[in-house]
């Protein structure tokens, strides 16, 4: 090989490395582990688990299945914490009798476990704050815990979400309001902020209306719309004309990027 094809091939080689440095510097790192408990809702199938304070509604269509979890106050945020992934494991040191050793299952934040201010925390309370707390569905947590159990200890840690396909947008309201429901997001799993755009606009703020859902309160009917996402480690994407200029309310639209 000549001088210069060896330089060429030598430059492709870095070239390669530094995208692969800045692709694996955006993605969210996993945390460290941190104590919790863990009890489970929803039935055998998770039937009872659709819908939720999230707003993602039918989590089999959604894609997020029957590994999904209500927050305690301490971790829901207020839904800002909608859509980040925990992986969870069963403290079988502290619990050996109900937990399954050495097993972990990856579950995605899809509705808020309430405060039972009635019962004390360590006693029904399960969800009251200060303590933090998965509330599972049935079939994620019977991968941890023994059904039996009822209630176990577990530790966790946040993960970053691993998704099938590109980000969605569902789009419900009436004109001069748009409440745009995001799914599907990977990497945080979670959103920051969300501006939104016509052809005939700038870039717009959008507002968290509950959960994953953000409403502008602007008239973009008859345009294409254009999203532009950062998600809760800073990272920023843009989703052009995602949305074809003859959408409708209550259609959903699919972009083939991903965070």
């Amino acid at each position: 090989m000549s001088k210069n094809g060896v330089l060429l091939l030598q430059l492709v080689i870095i070239t390669i490395g530094l995208s692969y440095f800045i692709i694996s510097a955006n993605a969210l790192t996993a945390s460290g582990w941190t104590q919790a408990h863990a009890t489970f809702y929803g039935g055998s199938d998770a039937s009872g688990t659709m819908g939720g304070a999230c707003g993602y509604g039918n989590l089999y269509s959604a894609g997020y299945g029957t590994r999904t979890a209500a927050l305690s106050t301490a971790l829901f945020n207020n839904g800002a914490s909608c859509g980040q992934c925990f992986k969870i494991m069963c403290d079988y040191n502290s619990d050996p009798q109900w937990c399954k050793k050495g097993v972990s299952v990856t579950v995605t934040a899809t509705n808020f476990c309430p405060p039972n201010f009635d019962l004390p925390s360590d006693n029904g309370g399960w969800c009251n704050p200060p303590r933090q707390h998965f509330d599972m569905a049935q079939p994620a947590w019977e991968k941890i815990g023994i059904y039996r159990g009822g209630i176990v200890p577990v530790i966790y840690q946040r993960v970053p979400c691993k998704k099938h396909g590109g980000v969605r947008f569902t789009i419900s309201g009436r004109d001069y309001f748009e409440l745009v429901l995001i799914t599907n997001v990977g990497n945080a799993g979670s959103i920051q902020s969300v501006q939104i755009k016509g052809p005939k606009t700038g870039w717009m703020p959008m507002s968290r209306n509950w959960g994953a859902n953000w409403q502008s309160n602007s008239f973009l009917n008859g345009q294409s719309i254009s999203f532009m996402v950062t998600t809760t480690d800073g990272i920023v994407k843009t989703f052009l004309n995602v949305v074809p200029s003859n959408w409708a309310f209550g259609q959903t639209f699919s972009s083939p990027a991903q965070f």
